[in-house]
């Protein structure tokens, strides 16, 4: 079930937790049996180093937000980006990464296989269809739609956003943009900030930013 999307930024109800997000993997098992579900899917674009982050961040979301839907937000961002892994792959790079790279034609396409993974791998598991609805909803326009739909597309699109932050995100995305470690943090701070849209978000990644700056020697290695 889905919550309306309040104004934004979305101000926290419950705690915000801005330490490493190494200190709070996800820790629970039920959503294994989609993990084991889409392994083949996780192999691409290193999405077996973001979705698992990523679905940290959400958890940390949903326990600043106790009324969204934490089943909902935790399997969306999960399958968000599972899409990946049924696109040409040469194409990612090249394609998904440069000049107008959030309307590049491959990030529709991601988009549209990522519903149909979730419409393969969640009946089996037990979900019911208007479940599986919501969760087609957030993947669907989750990097190409300009607005949130809801609280829980929210916070799936900040935990999206999230991980960047953390200096494995950084690692791994400032090499797909084509830029070196410190011109990547400057563009997180102009750029993806602002994009946040809850408050407990921005906290988190000022906070990673911060401790990534530090740690990757950017005032001077640039």
């Amino acid at each position: 079930m889905t919550h309306p999307l309040p104004p934004v930024p979305v101000p926290a109800s419950g705690p915000v937790d801005v330490s490493p997000i190494s200190m709070t993997p996800s820790a629970d098992t039920d959503l294994d049996p989609i993990w084991k579900s889409v392994v083949p899917e996780s192999r691409t674009r290193s999405n077996d180093i973001h979705l698992p982050i990523s679905l940290a961040y959400a958890e940390r979301l949903c326990a600043a937000h106790p009324d969204a839907d934490a089943l909902l937000v935790r399997v969306a961002i999960l399958l968000h980006d599972t899409g990946w892994g049924r696109v040409d792959e040469d194409r990612i790079i090249s394609e998904g990464f440069s000049g107008d790279w959030r309307r590049a034609e491959i990030r529709f396409e991601h988009e549209r296989q990522g519903c149909l993974i979730a419409r393969e791998v969640l009946p089996p598991l037990g979900f019911d269809p208007a479940f599986v609805e919501d969760v087609v909803a957030i993947i669907d326009g989750h990097d190409t739609r300009k607005e949130a739909k809801s609280l829980e597309d929210a916070l799936v699109r900040d935990a999206d956003r999230l991980w960047r932050f953390d200096h494995a995100g950084i690692a791994l995305a400032s090499g797909w943009f084509g830029m070196d470690p410190a011109t990547y943090c400057d563009r997180l701070a102009a750029e993806i900030v602002p994009e946040l849209l809850t408050e407990a978000a921005v906290a988190m990644a000022t906070a990673d930013l911060e401790r990534s700056n530090a740690l990757l020697k950017t005032t001077v290695l640039r």
